[in-house]
């Protein structure tokens, strides 16, 4: 994804388009809810002792990175939890 939204990035800028990578971490969804129970545990494993990312909070990144102004592009954003190793 990223090599593509560089790309795309490369192909647009003259044109004063933005593009953006918002990479996630743990974040606390009802997604886990629809695996199967071996991949659910999985999870709870790597991630079950930490607080998790809210909804809110990834909205919040996504709201920086588009109301920056025009002479400034974000190309990526990496946001974790805080407890997150890996």
């Amino acid at each position: 994804m990223n090599a593509f939204s560089e790309s795309l990035r490369q192909e647009v800028t003259k044109r004063h388009v933005r593009i953006s990578v918002v990479e996630p971490g743990a974040v606390a969804t009802e997604l886990a809810s629809h695996n199967r129970p071996e991949i659910r545990a999985t999870i709870d494993q790597r991630f079950g002792a930490i607080e998790r990312l809210r909804a809110d909070d990834i909205a919040d990144a996504i709201a920086y990175v588009v109301t920056r102004p025009r002479r400034i592009a974000v190309n990526e954003m990496l946001i974790r939890p805080t407890e997150q190793d890996a």
